[in-house]
Protein backbone atom coordinates (compact mmCIF):
# COMPACT_ATOMS: atom_id res chain seq x y z
CA UNK A 1 0.00 0.00 0.00
CA UNK A 2 1.31 3.61 -1.11
CA UNK A 3 1.08 6.44 1.65
CA UNK A 4 -0.96 9.66 0.13
CA UNK A 5 1.31 12.64 1.64
CA UNK A 6 -0.16 16.12 1.19
CA UNK A 7 2.38 18.86 1.09
CA UNK A 8 0.56 22.23 0.57
CA UNK A 9 1.73 25.95 1.84
CA UNK A 10 -0.99 27.34 4.45
CA UNK A 11 -1.94 31.16 5.79
CA UNK A 12 -2.87 30.95 9.58
CA UNK A 13 -6.15 31.02 8.19
CA UNK A 14 -6.19 27.86 5.89
CA UNK A 15 -5.97 29.73 2.95
CA UNK A 16 -3.41 27.45 0.05
CA UNK A 17 -4.47 29.49 -2.74
CA UNK A 18 -1.38 30.93 -5.54
CA UNK A 19 1.17 31.11 -2.75
CA UNK A 20 4.01 31.29 -5.86
CA UNK A 21 3.22 34.32 -7.93
CA UNK A 22 0.93 36.81 -8.54
CA UNK A 23 -0.36 35.50 -11.84
CA UNK A 24 -0.84 31.78 -10.19
CA UNK A 25 -4.56 31.74 -9.50
CA UNK A 26 -7.07 34.36 -9.78
CA UNK A 27 -10.17 33.04 -9.55
CA UNK A 28 -12.92 33.94 -7.47
CA UNK A 29 -10.58 37.53 -7.78
CA UNK A 30 -7.87 36.22 -5.30
CA UNK A 31 -5.24 39.02 -5.16
CA UNK A 32 -2.90 38.03 -2.72
CA UNK A 33 -0.94 35.29 -4.99
CA UNK A 34 2.63 35.24 -4.03
CA UNK A 35 2.47 35.76 -0.31
CA UNK A 36 5.15 32.99 0.30
CA UNK A 37 7.74 35.32 -1.12
CA UNK A 38 8.46 37.57 1.81
CA UNK A 39 9.10 34.20 4.45
CA UNK A 40 11.38 32.30 2.32
CA UNK A 41 14.65 31.52 3.60
CA UNK A 42 17.71 28.54 3.76
CA UNK A 43 15.51 27.09 6.60
CA UNK A 44 11.98 26.91 4.53
CA UNK A 45 14.45 26.15 0.94
CA UNK A 46 15.47 22.96 2.47
CA UNK A 47 12.44 21.59 3.94
CA UNK A 48 11.20 22.35 0.44
CA UNK A 49 14.04 20.11 -1.05
CA UNK A 50 13.29 17.52 1.17
CA UNK A 51 9.57 17.61 -0.12
CA UNK A 52 10.47 17.70 -3.52
CA UNK A 53 12.34 14.03 -3.43
CA UNK A 54 11.11 12.02 -5.98
CA UNK A 55 7.98 10.22 -5.78
CA UNK A 56 5.00 10.31 -7.85
CA UNK A 57 2.47 13.01 -7.48
CA UNK A 58 -1.37 13.39 -7.70
CA UNK A 59 -2.81 16.38 -8.53
CA UNK A 60 -6.50 17.98 -9.27
CA UNK A 61 -6.48 19.30 -13.22
CA UNK A 62 -5.85 23.47 -12.10
CA UNK A 63 -3.03 22.47 -10.29
CA UNK A 64 -1.80 20.13 -13.09
CA UNK A 65 -2.15 22.83 -15.92
CA UNK A 66 -0.02 24.90 -13.62
CA UNK A 67 2.31 22.82 -13.52
CA UNK A 68 2.61 21.14 -16.76
CA UNK A 69 3.25 24.64 -18.04
CA UNK A 70 5.82 24.98 -16.19
CA UNK A 71 8.09 22.36 -14.86
CA UNK A 72 8.61 20.79 -17.93
CA UNK A 73 11.25 23.30 -18.76
CA UNK A 74 12.26 24.02 -15.21
CA UNK A 75 12.91 20.09 -14.32
CA UNK A 76 16.52 21.39 -13.02
CA UNK A 77 14.87 23.25 -9.92
CA UNK A 78 13.01 20.01 -9.51
CA UNK A 79 15.07 17.22 -10.03
CA UNK A 80 12.76 14.03 -10.90
CA UNK A 81 9.48 15.62 -11.74
CA UNK A 82 9.70 14.62 -15.16
CA UNK A 83 10.63 11.18 -14.92
CA UNK A 84 8.09 10.56 -11.59
CA UNK A 85 4.29 9.16 -12.55
CA UNK A 86 2.04 12.43 -12.52
CA UNK A 87 -1.50 11.23 -11.52
CA UNK A 88 -4.28 14.02 -12.61
CA UNK A 89 -7.86 13.80 -10.98
CA UNK A 90 -10.28 15.06 -13.91
CA UNK A 91 -13.16 14.22 -15.98
CA UNK A 92 -12.41 16.67 -18.68
CA UNK A 93 -8.48 16.20 -19.67
CA UNK A 94 -7.69 12.80 -20.98
CA UNK A 95 -4.25 13.77 -22.31
CA UNK A 96 -1.68 15.59 -22.53
CA UNK A 97 2.44 15.60 -23.58
CA UNK A 98 3.86 15.76 -20.40
CA UNK A 99 5.29 12.06 -20.37
CA UNK A 100 4.04 9.62 -17.14
CA UNK A 101 1.06 11.56 -17.23
CA UNK A 102 -2.03 9.50 -16.41
CA UNK A 103 -5.56 10.52 -16.14
CA UNK A 104 -7.58 9.26 -13.11
CA UNK A 105 -11.99 9.82 -12.75
CA UNK A 106 -13.02 8.84 -9.37
CA UNK A 107 -12.12 8.65 -5.69
CA UNK A 108 -12.39 4.11 -7.09
CA UNK A 109 -9.47 5.30 -8.96
CA UNK A 110 -7.38 7.22 -6.15
CA UNK A 111 -8.28 4.17 -4.13
CA UNK A 112 -7.21 1.69 -6.62
CA UNK A 113 -3.80 3.65 -6.66
CA UNK A 114 -3.25 4.03 -3.02
CA UNK A 115 -3.71 -0.07 -2.49
CA UNK A 116 -1.17 -0.47 -5.33
CA UNK A 117 2.41 -1.15 -5.12
CA UNK A 118 4.98 2.15 -5.49
CA UNK A 119 6.46 5.04 -4.10
CA UNK A 120 4.74 7.24 -1.62
CA UNK A 121 2.25 10.00 -3.58
CA UNK A 122 2.43 13.19 -2.84
CA UNK A 123 -0.03 15.69 -3.22
CA UNK A 124 0.86 19.36 -4.08
CA UNK A 125 -1.75 22.10 -4.32
CA UNK A 126 -5.20 21.16 -5.29
CA UNK A 127 -7.26 22.05 -3.30
CA UNK A 128 -10.49 20.83 -4.36
CA UNK A 129 -8.31 17.64 -4.49
CA UNK A 130 -7.20 17.72 -0.97
CA UNK A 131 -10.85 18.02 0.29
CA UNK A 132 -12.54 15.06 -1.69
CA UNK A 133 -9.35 12.72 -0.08
CA UNK A 134 -9.92 14.17 3.35
CA UNK A 135 -13.55 13.17 2.99
CA UNK A 136 -13.06 9.67 2.31
CA UNK A 137 -10.09 9.37 4.67
CA UNK A 138 -7.52 8.49 2.08
CA UNK A 139 -4.76 10.83 3.47
CA UNK A 140 -1.89 9.62 5.41
CA UNK A 141 0.06 12.30 5.99
CA UNK A 142 -0.58 16.25 6.21
CA UNK A 143 3.20 18.12 5.25
CA UNK A 144 2.26 21.77 6.41
CA UNK A 145 4.49 25.03 5.81
CA UNK A 146 2.22 27.61 7.71
CA UNK A 147 3.05 31.33 7.08
CA UNK A 148 2.63 33.88 9.88
CA UNK A 149 -0.05 35.71 7.82
CA UNK A 150 -4.02 35.81 7.51
CA UNK A 151 -5.81 36.60 4.10
CA UNK A 152 -9.15 36.69 4.86
CA UNK A 153 -10.55 35.14 1.34
CA UNK A 154 -9.15 32.26 -1.29
CA UNK A 155 -9.43 28.44 -1.17
CA UNK A 156 -8.87 26.51 2.21
CA UNK A 157 -7.32 23.45 3.05
CA UNK A 158 -9.61 22.47 5.11
CA UNK A 159 -13.55 23.32 4.04
CA UNK A 160 -16.01 20.98 2.95
CA UNK A 161 -16.38 17.29 4.15
CA UNK A 162 -13.66 16.98 6.09
CA UNK A 163 -14.16 14.23 8.40
CA UNK A 164 -13.19 14.16 12.41
CA UNK A 165 -9.77 12.37 12.37
CA UNK A 166 -6.68 12.38 14.44
CA UNK A 167 -2.98 12.93 13.38
CA UNK A 168 0.54 12.86 15.26
CA UNK A 169 3.15 14.96 14.68
CA UNK A 170 6.59 13.24 13.24
CA UNK A 171 8.59 16.23 12.63
CA UNK A 172 8.81 19.95 12.85
CA UNK A 173 10.80 22.93 12.70
CA UNK A 174 9.63 27.26 12.82
CA UNK A 175 11.79 28.93 10.65
CA UNK A 176 13.28 32.41 11.23
CA UNK A 177 10.55 34.42 9.35
CA UNK A 178 8.03 32.47 11.45
CA UNK A 179 6.82 29.62 9.19
CA UNK A 180 5.89 26.48 11.28
CA UNK A 181 6.99 23.58 9.03
CA UNK A 182 5.43 20.66 10.40
CA UNK A 183 4.56 16.93 9.21
CA UNK A 184 1.63 15.26 10.59
CA UNK A 185 0.64 11.64 10.16
CA UNK A 186 -2.92 9.83 10.59
CA UNK A 187 -3.40 8.28 13.90
CA UNK A 188 -6.81 7.14 14.24
CA UNK A 189 -10.07 8.98 16.00
CA UNK A 190 -10.63 11.79 17.71
CA UNK A 191 -10.43 11.40 21.17
CA UNK A 192 -12.06 13.31 23.68
CA UNK A 193 -11.90 14.42 27.37
CA UNK A 194 -11.95 16.86 29.99
CA UNK A 195 -9.21 19.00 30.98
CA UNK A 196 -7.59 18.56 34.78
CA UNK A 197 -9.68 15.14 35.31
Amino acid sequence: MRKIIVTTFITLDGVLQAPGEPGEDTSGGFKYGGWVAPYTDEVSNNAMLKQMEPADILVGRKTFEIFEGFWPQHADYWPGINDVTKYVISNTMKKSDWKNTVFLTSVADIEKLKNSEGSDIKVWGSGELVQLLLKHDLVDELWLKIYPVTLGEGKKLFDNGTIPAAFTLTESVVTPRGVIIVNYKRAGEVKTGTIGA
